[in-house]
Formats: structure tokens, sequence, C-alpha cells
């Protein structure tokens, strides 16, 4: 799936219009958002604990379905956060792409798991 910067930015203008509507903005601040984030991100991992490496990779049509809720809550608390600190997620993101090529030459990285400082 690939997200363009357009869809982020129709993202963001929906999640800030949603909680305009519910006068959430006093409970949107970065503190909150973020620890939000990683609940929602601790409850996407919870579908994965204890499960094999086989096992993870071939959820069952339910628990697949489940995952795609706290992904999306995860995404969310996400676009939200960068909203509140006017980051542009989008990017952030190509800077992070960038920065992690020159960290992770194809040639020392391929195959390899290693941290880019131990290459």
């Amino acid at each position: 799936m690939t997200t363009t910067p357009d869809t982020l930015e129709s993202l963001r203008l929906q999640l800030a219009r949603f909680a305009a509507e519910r006068d959430w903005e006093q409970f949107h601040n970065p503190k909150n958002l973020a620890m939000a984030l990683a609940g929602e991100a601790g409850e996407l991992l919870e579908h994965f604990q204890w499960l094999t490496f086989e096992q993870a990779a071939r959820l069952p049509r339910d628990a697949r379905a489940a995952v795609a809720l706290e992904a999306a809550d995860v995404l969310l608390f996400l676009v939200r956060l960068c909203d509140k600190l006017d980051i542009d997620l989008a990017q952030a993101c190509a800077k992070k792409l960038a920065l992690n090529a020159k960290r992770y030459p194809v040639h020392k990285a391929r195959g390899k798991a290693t941290k880019y400082d131990k290459l």
C-alpha cells in the first residue's frame, strides 16, 4: 500500500475535524497523544504475543481484522500527534528513508539485521 502526502493530509484534516466536533482538543496535547500511541502499539503487539514466526505470518482472518483495527489506531494517533506538533509526516518519512539509505547501503546491509553502526 502506498500512502501519498495527499492521503496523509486528508487523514490529518479528518482527524482534526473529528476531534473538534467532539471537543477533544482539550485532551489532544502531545504528551497524551504519545501515551495513547504507545498504548495502541501495545494492543497491536498483544495479537502477536506468544505466537511463533509462522503463526504470526499466517494470522487467521478474524485476528488479521483485529490487527488491522489496532494498526489503524496506531496510525491515527501518530498522525494526530504530528499534527499537534506541526510535523509533516510524509516529509519526515522521506527524510528518514534517505537517512536509512545512507546508514544501510545495500552492499553492506543486504540480508543482514545488523544495526548500521555495526555494519
